[in-house]
């Protein structure tokens, strides 16, 4: 890809863009800003928690719901409908502050409106990247979005916490006018939503999803891996901090590490496109977890910040790649009409997964110390990269060229969304199924010799 990139030649995927790190942004500003505030109102460490816990359950409960939503509705609209509703949700937390009418209940309603509101926007904008972007630039829009995202992560909670000290309502309300400006973006987006399979022809089970992905062997191997490394990323970050502060490390000494895992998230994702060209699908994942696993043992031979710092940004450089190419082959390989429940199936997964890694990492501290705990997270880290990444090593249908060919025949084989049992009659396979009537959907192109991968999100 040339360095004009996909942000110069693609106007719609721009306004996409801008309007995703906008509202990423300022979401990140609040995120920090919301504990800060149910304290300074009166409330109490527990209830600062429940805030959060009650916008993480409704994001669970509402995932697949929201994925056949996206998959009927106008995915545009959705985005826009939810940027609107998020907009108006943060937007009265000024305005009851300023009428002396906030409380809990208040800021509680808030977080579970806004969690709904993002449950159902995010398969709805998984979908709009596949409608605007040509499968041939998908990594480099993938990679620019995950530059963005970690962009965000890396410098939202400061500018949250500078907001806050400024004004406690202040963070709230430039996030409510992040959404406010993303939903202009998208509405002056000019590519139009992708065909829909007739009615008679649709799936429209809340669970097709997850039954397309019963089907697909190797993208479940790279999930299996994706899902894994994330248990042992969400339950490093607990043993990091508590290892840190049971070694006498201080608060600013513990910031600084932690924010070395942005400073990785963010160079690796701006490397991941020259990452991926140049391996394929499995070598990335064994390359990946081998750097996981040796970076976790290394954490448990020291507790020095100065030490422990760079070794992370070296770990967490290495994991935007994975990521892509998990994304990339959900984007080409799943049918069109099945994308939002596919990858809300997919979320599901990764996140429900992620989610009992703190609480496992607070287990093994509190029981062996966090020496052996972190050896035992390189040891979890290198078996599933060996279960995972091994059966991938002869496996093309993750990689593609990037240029758009067809794959091969087998590959179309290989890639075919659902058993003879499981399509209803008349239904067309996913590559007679294309919907924009340039590609088929449902494949990845056929690699060259020796393959080479391209990546997604």
């Amino acid at each position: 890809m040339k360095s004009a990139g996909i942000l110069r030649t693609n106007p719609d995927f721009r306004r996409y863009w801008l309007s995703s790190t906008l509202s990423t942004l300022g979401s990140q500003l609040s995120l920090l800003a919301f504990p800060l505030l149910v304290l300074s109102i009166g409330g109490s460490a527990a209830q600062a928690g429940t805030v959060a816990t009650c916008s993480m359950v409704t994001r669970t409960l509402l995932r697949l719901p929201a994925g056949q939503f996206a998959d009927r509705l106008d995915r545009r609209m959705i985005m826009v409908g939810t940027d609107l509703v998020r907009l108006v949700a943060l937007a009265s937390i000024p305005l009851a502050s300023g009428l002396g009418e906030l409380g809990q209940t208040h800021l509680l309603c808030v977080a579970i409106v806004e969690g709904a509101a993002t449950a159902l926007f995010s398969p709805a904008a998984t979908i709009a990247v596949r409608d605007v972007v040509p499968e041939k630039d998908l990594t480099d829009a993938l990679s620019r979005s995950q530059t963005a995202m970690a962009s965000s992560s890396l410098i939202g909670p400061f500018l949250g916490g500078w907001l806050f000290t400024l004004d406690p309502i202040l963070p709230f309300a430039v996030d409510a006018a992040s959404y406010g400006v993303s939903a202009l973006l998208l509405l002056r987006m000019g590519t139009l939503p992708s065909q829909k399979v007739p009615d008679t022809e649709r799936d429209n089970r809340l669970t097709a999803g997850l039954r397309w992905l019963t089907h697909q062997r190797a993208l479940l191997a790279a999930l299996l891996f994706a899902a894994g490394i994330n248990i042992v990323s969400a339950a490093a970050q607990t043993t990091m901090v508590v290892s840190l502060r049971q070694s006498g490390a201080g608060g600013t000494a513990i910031g600084a590490v932690m924010a070395c895992a942005g400073v990785g998230g963010l160079l690796g994702a701006a490397a991941a496109p020259w990452l991926i060209k140049r391996n394929p699908a499995g070598r990335m994942f064994l390359l990946i977890g081998t750097v996981w696993a040796l970076g976790l043992a290394v954490f448990s031979a020291t507790t020095q910040p100065w030490a422990i710092g760079p070794v992370l940004v070296v770990v967490v450089f290495f994991s935007p790649p994975a990521g892509i190419v998990v994304g990339r082959a959900i984007l080409v390989l799943a049918p069109r009409d099945l994308l939002g429940r596919v990858s809300t199936a997919t979320g599901l997964l990764m996140a429900g997964l992620a989610s009992a890694g703190p609480v496992m990492a607070g287990a093994f501290v509190d029981s062996m110390g966090g020496s052996r705990t972190w050896l035992v997270l390189a040891g979890a880290a290198a078996v599933v990269t060996v279960v995972s990444s091994v059966p991938l090593l002869r496996e093309t249908s993750l990689d593609a060229t990037g240029d758009g060919d067809h794959a091969s025949a087998k590959d179309r084989d290989d890639s075919d969304t659902v058993g003879p049992s499981e399509r209803p009659a008349g239904e067309p396979r996913p590559e007679q199924a294309a919907p924009d009537g340039t590609k088929p959907v449902g494949l990845i192109p056929a690699p060259p010799a020796p393959p080479r991968a391209t990546g997604g999100n």
